[in-house]
């Protein structure tokens, strides 16, 4: 049997009405050579039955999952199910833009660039408040330099965005939850040294309350363990980039993290100084206080002058 030329891999977890769109949408591609690899999470059987539908269509290959495999799992398991040259993972609560969507995507794969990056639309479930996300052109350039600066804010999006080529052998870091695509984004930027950008939103990005975000952010059980790991992989170094200083600055501020018993209760030890500075100084103010956006930056600006007389990085 002839491989497709993508697979789009959906890791899938009950929202058929979710789900339901994003087929749709795929079906009125103008690019036809692909397949749609679906790997299912859920506990019942409403993915399956939806699929029913589809199958006269376009080719599905479904894999339920016996015992749920969660997040990012589930995705390294639908990309490893794909035959196709290159790879389109996209959640099941996203969908594509426009009927050429993933033409664009496939026209740009002419190039010897593995690595291919839309802008897109962030679509409010509850509202019309929608929101496009152009990548910024201007920090191209700097990130192939210092994919590290990922660590400082996610510029490229969620996983939607993005096609690969399938001699990319990356996995997503299941250890990682919340910072896992921008963590993968850095091990394929370090390897690839280029990527294409599409600024033209071809994905639509939904945005509701079932997403992990909500799960996650500011929660310290998830934050506190995932900047550990992230420290661990790339150390200290990073850090020296005030942008990277301010993100990990904010993440202790906003988990109110004020001790290194605090850090420590949630299994990791052998914190670096660096992490240890910032928290003993914002042990001296309020939660509240540190809240104060100019507050917050002056200490930071103070936090991280002092780091670097020091030369904790």
């Amino acid at each position: 049997m002839t491989s497709p030329f993508i697979s789009i891999c959906i890791p899938a977890y009950k929202r058929v009405n979710f789900l339901k769109r994003l087929l749709n949408s795929i079906e009125i591609q103008s690019f036809a050579n692909f397949e749609v690899i679906i790997s299912d999470d859920s506990g019942d059987n409403s993915v399956e039955a939806l699929i029913q539908e589809f199958n006269h269509k376009f080719t599905i290959c479904y894999f339920k999952n016996e015992k749920p495999l969660g997040t990012p799992a589930n995705w390294n398991h639908a990309i490893s199910q794909a035959r196709g040259e290159w790879i389109k993972l996209i959640h099941d609560d996203d969908w594509f833009a426009e009927t050429d969507s993933l033409e664009k995507f496939a026209n740009l794969t002419k190039t010897n660039c593995k690595f291919i990056i839309s802008a897109y639309t962030n679509k409010n479930e509850d509202s019309i408040n929608n929101e496009v996300v152009l990548f910024p052109s201007k920090s191209k350039n700097r990130i192939l330099k210092n994919p590290l600066l990922l660590l400082a804010k996610n510029i490229i999006g969620p996983p939607s965005v993005t096609l690969f080529h399938r001699s990319i052998n990356d996995k997503y870091d299941e250890r990682l939850k919340w910072r896992v695509d921008m963590e993968y984004y850095i091990r394929i930027l370090n390897q690839e040294k280029d990527c294409i950008v599409i600024n033209e939103p071809l994905i639509c990005v939904g945005i509701s309350e079932s997403q992990v975000t909500n799960s996650c952010l500011n929660i310290p059980s998830v934050e506190i363990p995932e900047i550990f790991i992230l420290l661990s992989k790339y150390g200290t170094k990073p850090l020296m980039n005030i942008f990277v200083f301010d993100a990990y600055w904010r993440i202790l501020r906003n988990t109110n993290i004020k001790s290194k018993e605090q850090l420590e209760s949630f299994g990791q030890i052998a914190w670096p100084t660096i992490i240890l500075n910032m928290v003993m100084i914002q042990s001296n103010f309020t939660y509240s206080f540190l809240k104060i956006g100019f507050v917050s930056k002056l200490l930071m600006i103070l936090s991280y002058t002092y780091n670097l007389i020091k030369s904790n990085f």
